[in-house]
């Protein structure tokens, strides 16, 4: 991939809409594509001319990191209608895999020894990356905490193919973070809501690179 790829951010709901804010904010010119297209020509307007919408074909057509912001069975849909068209891409999935429970919380909706990351990864179309990011932090967190100082927050990141390494952590500077690797896929859980390394888990808050050394 090139220094700086284009980058789509498909779904528009509360993190969708902060990650695309925080791309505009670091200078990264941003695609935005939603089932809802006035909602995306509606952000698009708000956030100026580095951001773009178009309808999701074109978005994953353009794009070279796609950013696919919606609810995890939506994921898999998306994977399987665009199977042909996201090959060579870089997918990003900040999915956690919950539900609203009967006592006003949240449930996991897959096992509980499960992760979004490793199920997806087995539906991933031939030639395309995955890479499990952005979704540790709420939305307001992930507003509120971009381009920190003196110390940047960290969100945290797992990825097999290390060769997207830099394209990941590139973008997450970008959204105003110090990216953090917690290895391969088989580490996601722990990025995802109820582990802990998830600010709705163990964690339980925002931290600095050093902090997360300690939490590794």
């Amino acid at each position: 991939m090139s220094t700086k790829s284009k980058v789509a951010v498909i779904g528009l709901g509360s993190i969708g809409k902060v990650v695309a804010a925080n791309l505009v904010k670091g200078n990264r010119p941003v695609i935005l594509a939603s089932r809802k297209p006035e909602a995306a020509k509606s952000l698009a307007q708000q956030l100026g001319n580095l951001a773009t919408a178009v309808e999701i074909d074109a978005a994953i057509k353009e794009a070279d990191i796609i950013i696919l912001s919606v609810w995890f069975d939506a994921i898999k849909e998306l994977l399987s209608k665009y199977e042909s068209e996201l090959k060579g891409k870089i997918i990003i999935d900040p999915s956690n895999p919950i539900a609203l429970d009967d006592k006003g919380g949240f449930k996991k909706i897959i096992g509980e020894k499960e992760s979004a990351g490793q199920i997806l990864s087995l539906a991933l179309p031939k030639g395309a990356k995955l890479a499990k990011a952005l979704g540790t932090l709420s939305a307001a967190s992930l507003a509120n905490a971009a381009f920190q100082k003196p110390e940047a927050a960290v969100l945290f990141y797992a990825t097999d193919d290390t060769s997207i390494n830099a394209d990941i952590e590139l973008l997450i500077r970008d959204n105003g973070f110090e990216p953090v690797r917690v290895g391969g896929l088989d580490q996601s859980i722990r990025i995802e809501v109820f582990g802990d390394l998830h600010e709705f888990g163990a964690l339980g808050k925002t931290v600095t690179a050093v902090e997360a050394k300690g939490k590794l």
